[in-house]
C-alpha cells in the first residue's frame, strides 16, 4: 500500500485521461489498496486558474475528488506554518503547501515537477 499525494497537474491529467500521465501512475491511482490524496491547495489552485480563464476544469472539482475514490487533504494550521518555514527552493505557494503536507503526513508526491525532490521528500514521476 502506498500513501500518495497527487500534484495538481497530475490530478488534472488523471481527470482528462491525458497521456502525459504514465501507465505506472495510472495504475498507482487505480489501485484500491493505495490511499490517494488531493490537497485543498490543489483545488484552490484549480479554482483560481479556472476563474482567470487559464484552465478548463469542472466547477464542482471537490465532488470529483470523492467520486474518483480519492481523499481530500485539508490544510491544517500546522501545514500552513510548515509551508511558511520551508527554504525558498520553490516559489510557487501551492507547491510549497504540497511539500509541507507530504512532509507532515508522510506522503509520497506524484509529480512531474523536478524541484520537489530538492526538499528531501519522496516523489514518484507522474509521466512514467
Amino acid at each position: 500500500m502506498k500513501r500518495v499525494l497527487v500534484d495538481t497537474h497530475a490530478f488534472l491529467w488523471w481527470l482528462a485521461n491525458d497521456s502525459a500521465l504514465g501507465d505506472f501512475s495510472k495504475d498507482l491511482l487505480r489501485e484500491p489498496r493505495n490511499e490517494v490524496y488531493v490537497s485543498a491547495a490543489s483545488i484552490w489552485e484549480i479554482s483560481i486558474k479556472r476563474r482567470l480563464g487559464k484552465l478548463k476544469a469542472p466547477s464542482e472539482i471537490e465532488c470529483i475528488v470523492e467520486d474518483e475514490g480519492f481523499i481530500g487533504l485539508p490544510i491544517s494550521l500546522y501545514h500552513a506554518r510548515s509551508a511558511g518555514q520551508l527554504p525558498l527552493i520553490h516559489r510557487d505557494p501551492f507547491d510549497r503547501m504540497l511539500v509541507a503536507q507530504a512532509q507532515s503526513e508522510g506522503l509520497v508526491i506524484l509529480t512531474a515537477d523536478p524541484i520537489f525532490p530538492e526538499y528531501g521528500i519522496s516523489t514518484l514521476q507522474a509521466n512514467r
